[in-house]
C-alpha cells in the first residue's frame, strides 16, 4: 500500500526506541511509496507522541446525501451536513458523515454493501463519522474496511488524514487552530484517541501516544 498510519508511525517508534535515529530539529524524515514523509517527535517515553505528515489528499467525486451508492450501506441512517465524498490520500475511501455520536456508535456494518462500494471505486471502503460535544473529543469515527478483506479498523491513521483533509477543504474543522481529537475503536473492543493538526499550508499530521508492548530479539538464520 503506498501509505499507512499504523506502519509509519509504530516503524518510527521503533528506531526512536533502538536508537538508530535522532530527530533533527523534532522531526524524522521516513520514505514509503508516496515519497519521503516526516514525522514530528515530541516527548519521550511513554508521554511520547508521533504525528505523520500525511500525502495531500484530494477530492475525487462528491455524492449527494440520498446516494444510491451509499443507500444500501447507510439505509435507515440519518446524514450529517457534509455530502458524502470519495477521497484518495495514498488510498481511497467513502467519507459519509452521519447526524450524530449515537449513529455512528450504533452502525451494524453491512459488509457486502461495503465491499461493494469499496470494489466499484478502487476503494479500502467506508469511513463514517460525526461530530461530538461534550466530550473529551471532537469527532467520533468508524473505518469499515471492504476489501481486501472485511473488517474494522480500530485506529487508522490514514483514514483520519483523509477526513481532516476533507474538513479543511470544506471550511469544517472542529476548531479554528486545525487540532482536534477523534474517538475510534470502541466498538472493536478498543479505545483510541487519534490528534489530527491541519497546519498553515493545509498539510495534515495525524498521530498520537505511542509506546512499546512488546521487546523481544529474533535469531534469524544467516
Amino acid at each position: 500500500m503506498p501509505f499507512a498510519g499504523h506502519p509509519s508511525i509504530g516503524s518510527a517508534h521503533a528506531v526512536l526506541e533502538a536508537g538508530l535515529a535522532t530527530p533533527r530539529e523534532g522531526l524524522l524524515i521516513q520514505e514509503c511509496a508516496v515519497g519521503l514523509l516526516p514525522i514530528e517527535v515530541r516527548g519521550e517515553g511513554r508521554n511520547r507522541r508521533l504525528a505523520v505528515r500525511a500525502p495531500r489528499a484530494r477530492v475525487l467525486e462528491i455524492g449527494q446525501p440520498d446516494d444510491r451508492r451509499l443507500g444500501a450501506a447507510l439505509k435507515g441512517y440519518v446524514p450529517g451536513a457534509l455530502p458524502p465524498v470519495l477521497m484518495d490520500g495514498g488510498r481511497r475511501w467513502w467519507l459519509a458523515e452521519l447526524v450524530d455520536e449515537a449513529s455512528v456508535r450504533s452502525l451494524v456494518p453491512r459488509w457486502e454493501a461495503v465491499s461493494a462500494l469499496a470494489r466499484g471505486h478502487d476503494a479500502m471502503g467506508l469511513c463514517v463519522f460525526a461530530r461530538c460535544t461534550g466530550r473529551d473529543y471532537d469527532l467520533v469515527v468508524r473505518a469499515l474496511v471492504g476489501l481486501p478483506a472485511q473488517v474494522e479498523d480500530a485506529a487508522s491513521g490514514a483514514a483520519n488524514a483523509t477526513l481532516a483533509a476533507y474538513l479543511h477543504d470544506r471550511n469544517a474543522l472542529p476548531h479554528a487552530d486545525g487540532r482536534y481529537v477523534v474517538s475510534q475503536g470502541r466498538e472493536v473492543g478498543h479505545d483510541a484517541r487519534l490528534e489530527l493538526r491541519v497546519d498553515a499550508d493545509g498539510e495534515v499530521w495525524s498521530g498520537g501516544q505511542v509506546q512499546t508492548v512488546v521487546r523481544g530479539t529474533l535469531d534469524w538464520p544467516g
